[in-house]
């Protein structure tokens, strides 16, 4: 199987590591191959987490500049720091609502315009789709679940190697009992936002 490249992007606290898991999980039950990596950076201070999954062939989960099939990313400004992995074939999948860090919270640093962002993203990719993932998360009654909106919306792309079905039994499978319900729902948001 060719390999498909996965790169996804966050902030410490978006569930970055539970949607690669998921995604894992779901891939490994339909015998795709998988490989993974995570960086946490400075995670619990708001930092980046990233984590790079190559579905199939492959003998690395390293992914170099401009060999990203995909580019999923929970956070634009995070989004946008991670385009040098992109080409111009690569999909895009990114929420709209932002994260400042703190330095442009305080106002000693300056968070790019949205439209500037979107520009970016649009300049130097093949495709992008870009929503609130935080305001279908919160009507899934679970605004922790904007990973689980963006995994929908990645699924429904159709550039990585899983069915709709086999995430959905990962979610049941990989997430607290609590929250499978609203997780569902908020994929199932995020799936039909991306039609």
């Amino acid at each position: 199987m060719k390999p498909v490249r996965l790169i996804i992007v966050a902030v410490g606290g978006q569930g970055n590591l539970l949607a690669a898991r998921v995604l894992g999980e779901a891939a490994l039950s339909e015998n795709v191959p998988v490989r993974m990596s995570e960086i946490h950076g400075m995670a619990q201070r708001g930092g980046v987490v990233e984590s790079a999954m190559i579905f199939g062939d492959a003998e690395s989960p390293i992914i170099s500049d401009g060999s990203a099939d995909v580019l999923l990313g929970f956070e634009p400004a995070e989004t946008l720091r991670a385009l040098n992995r992109a080409n111009p074939e690569t999909v895009v999948v990114t929420n709209t609502a932002t994260l400042p860090p703190f330095t442009a919270a305080i106002g000693r640093g300056v968070y790019p315009e949205m439209e500037k962002i979107l520009s970016l993203l649009r300049a130097k990719t093949g495709r992008v789709i870009a929503f609130d993932a935080l305001a279908l998360a919160r009507e899934a009654k679970n605004p922790l679940a904007l990973n689980m909106v963006l995994l929908g919306a990645l699924v429904r792309t159709g550039r990585i190697p899983v069915t709709p079905e086999a995430v959905r039994r990962a979610i049941a499978s990989e997430t607290k009992k609590a929250f499978v319900d609203s997780n569902i729902a908020a994929f199932e948001l995020g799936f039909e936002k991306a039609a």
